[in-house]
């Protein structure tokens, strides 16, 4: 057998403002120079890229930056404040209270008259909105259930055992080549995209960015591991509808098979990992820890309200027949981007 290639590091993007340029300076080996969060938008482009940055050392190489950075004091110091901005931010957005089922209830129910992205992809999608939505969808997907996996040194009992047999689906169930992340790489190559982590940050904005750097923000705090479960837990309930409705535009539009294997696998993981999640994760962890049911109604709320608000910025984008990507024309059809 060949051994793999390591991936390159990912190419560092350009700053969106102070925030991205002190951490930016940072990761290149620079001293942390003294900016404030304060006045920042926590949601906008600055600080979310910004926080994004920070995050990445503790997943991949980037481009000129040491590995040893992941726990440099300027960079943690930068970070902190940010996330605090970010984590009043959705706690400001979304209602609070401990009841773990009622957070849960709007996502067990497929509304008849869905209208989100994947409704617009399966009825009416092209080619050049497909490779748009897959652009949005990499600086998490390329690294799918990573974030998720700082969890599991969190629990205990079920609640632990369960988890892990979700991951182990995440991450192949021991083939390499079955492990999501590269199924979504697979896919993206085979729409004419450039599959290399970290190649379209530049283009990604604030709003999809948050979908991410929450993951990151629960998982790396053992403080909120309720959160961190429900934010898992969201992202495996609504899977199958979506992902089902995904494999319906791809087929649609004559994608080859290694497209739509991306959606079909979750398709059949996820709507067993949906019982999973529910009764032996979240189940397990609250019978331990019935504390945590606010955190987890926190999560679980956090991660829908800003997936609708990402739902709405590409909609309203599409709507005006404007590309909902940073400042650049949509990939090219047919082609891969390098």
């Amino acid at each position: 057998m060949t051994p793999a290639a390591a991936s390159r590091p990912a190419p560092l993007p350009e700053d969106r403002g102070p925030l991205s340029a002190a951490v930016l300076r940072v990761l290149r080996g620079g001293p942390a120079p003294e900016v404030t969060v304060a006045g920042a938008d926590p949601l906008g482009e600055d600080l979310q890229l910004a926080l994004y940055l920070a995050y990445e050392p503790h997943y991949r190489d980037m481009e000129g930056v040491a590995a040893d950075r992941e726990w440099d004091a300027g960079l943690l110091a930068l970070r902190r404040p940010m996330e605090e901005a970010f984590l009043a931010a959705l706690r400001e957005a979304v209602p609070g209270g401990d009841d773990v089922a009622e957070a849960l209830a709007p996502l067990l129910v497929e509304p008849v008259d869905g209208h989100g992205v994947s409704h617009r992809l399966m009825e009416s999608g092209t080619w050049e909105l497909m490779r748009e939505y897959l652009v949005h969808r990499s600086p998490y997907q390329l690294k799918e259930s990573d974030p998720q996996a700082w969890l599991i040194p969190r629990l205990e009992g079920q609640a632990k055992a369960s988890l892990v047999a979700v991951a182990y689906d995440e991450f192949g169930a021991g083939r390499g080549e079955r492990v999501h992340a590269k199924l979504f790489a697979d896919l993206m190559e085979g729409a004419g995209l450039d599959p290399s982590y970290g190649h379209y940050l530049e283009l990604v904005p604030a709003t999809t960015l948050a979908t991410v750097n929450v993951m990151s923000l629960f998982g790396l705090r053992r403080s909120l591991r309720g959160a961190a479960a429900g934010n898992f837990a969201v992202l495996e309930i609504a899977s199958p509808p979506g992902a089902r409705r995904m494999a319906k535009a791809l087929e649609r539009l004559g994608a080859e098979e290694r497209c739509v294997r991306f959606f079909t696998e979750h398709i059949e993981a996820d709507a067993v990992h949906e019982q999973v999640m529910r009764r032996d994760v979240l189940g397990g962890l609250l019978e331990r820890e019935p504390g945590l049911a606010a955190d987890v109604a926190f999560g679980i709320r956090a991660t829908v309200w800003l997936d609708e608000r990402w739902e709405a910025r590409v909609l309203a984008a599409w709507d005006h027949g404007r590309s909902s990507l940073r400042g650049t024309p949509r990939p090219a059809p047919g082609t891969v981007t390098s």
